[in-house]
C-alpha cells in the first residue's frame, strides 16, 4: 500500500470518526426536537419510527399557555444576567489582584470554595433568607447564583491577567493613567475573550440551575428548570410537553454559543497559555 493511499485512508477514517462522534452528541438533541412535535402516543410508540409522524404544535401551545412559560423564561434570563454581571463586577478585580500580585494562597482558597458542592449552601441560605423574608425574591436567587458563579469566574480569569505583559500596564501609567484606569482601558480589553467565556459559562450555570430554584424560589420567581418539572407527575410523564419545554430552555443557550463560538474557543485556549 502506497504512502498516498495510507494518508487517504487515514483522512477518511479520521473524518468518519468525527462524524460518528458528532452524531452521538447531536442525536439526543435532534430526537428532543422531533419529539416536541409529536403526540404522547407517537412518542411512546417506538416501533413506529422516529420520522413517521404528523407534526403538531400542541406541545408548545401547552407549554406557553397552560404552563405559562413566558414568566419562567423572563425570570431565568433576569436572574442569570444580573447574577453574572454582579459576579463579573466583583470577580474581575479579584482575579486581577490575584494574577498581578501572585496571591497563591487566596487562589487555592477560591479553588477550594469552587470545589464545594453547591447543595451544602442550601440549608444556611434557606435559614438566612427565610428569617429576613427573602424567600421567593429575585435578590435571594441572584445572590445564590452569584456566590457560586463568583469563584468560577475568578478561577477562569486569573490565568488571563497573569498572561498579559505588565509592561503594557506600566506604559499606561507613564502616560498618566491610574491603576484603575489602566485596568479598565488596558487589562479588560485584552482579557475580553476570557471575560466572554466566563460570562457565558456562568450564565449557562444559572440558566440550567434546578437545585437553588427548588428551595429558594416560589410562584413569583419560578425559573425554567422548575417549570419543566411541572410536566412530571406522580403517575405519568408528559413527554411531548417535556420535550417542547426542553427545546425552549436549550435553544437560547445554543444560539448564544454559536454566535460567541469564536470568543469561547479563543478564551479557553488563551487562558491556558501564559505570554
Amino acid at each position: 500500500m502506497s504512502r498516498k493511499t495510507k494518508k487517504l485512508l487515514g483522512a477518511v477514517g479520521a473524518h468518519a470518526l468525527i462524524y460518528l462522534c458528532l452524531f452521538i452528541v447531536a442525536f439526543p438533541f435532534l430526537w428532543m426536537i422531533l419529539a416536541s412535535f409529536q403526540t404522547q402516543k407517537d412518542i411512546m410508540n417506538a416501533g413506529k419510527g422516529l420520522l413517521r409522524f404528523t407534526p403538531t404544535l400542541a406541545n408548545y401551545h401547552k407549554a406557553f399557555w397552560q404552563h405559562s412559560f413566558g414568566r419562567p423564561i423572563l425570570n431565568s434570563f433576569f436572574i442569570g444576567l444580573v447574577s453574572t454581571l454582579m459576579a463579573l463586577l466583583l470577580g474581575l478585580p479579584a482575579a486581577y489582584s490575584i494574577g498581578r500580585f501572585k496571591q497563591r494562597k487566596l487562589s487555592m482558597l477560591i479553588l477550594l470554595v469552587r470545589m464545594i458542592p453547591g447543595i451544602t449552601f442550601l440549608m444556611p441560605w434557606f435559614s438566612i433568607f427565610s428569617n429576613i423574608g427573602l424567600i421567593d425574591t429575585y435578590l435571594a436567587m441572584v445572590l445564590a447564583h452569584m456566590l457560586v458563579a463568583l469563584p468560577f469566574i475568578i478561577w477562569i480569569m486569573v490565568p488571563f491577567f497573569e498572561g498579559i505583559p505588565k509592561e503594557l500596564e506600566e506604559a499606561a501609567w507613564v502616560d498618566g493613567s491610574s491603576r484603575v484606569g489602566g485596568f479598565v482601558r488596558i487589562m479588560l480589553k485584552l482579557a475580553l475573550p476570557g471575560i466572554l467565556t466566563a460570562s457565558l459559562l456562568a450564565f449557562i450555570y444559572s440558566w440550567n440551575n434546578f437545585m437553588f430554584s427548588l428551595v429558594l424560589s416560589g410562584a413569583r420567581t419560578i425559573t425554567l428548570p422548575i417549570a419543566i418539572f411541572s410536566f412530571i407527575s406522580y403517575a405519568s410523564v408528559d413527554w411531548g410537553g417535556l420535550m417542547a419545554a426542553s427545546v425552549v430552555i436549550t435553544v437560547p443557550i445554543l444560539v448564544m454559543s454559536v454566535f460567541l463560538q469564536k470568543y469561547i474557543v479563543g478564551g479557553l485556549t488563551a487562558g491556558a497559555v501564559k505570554g
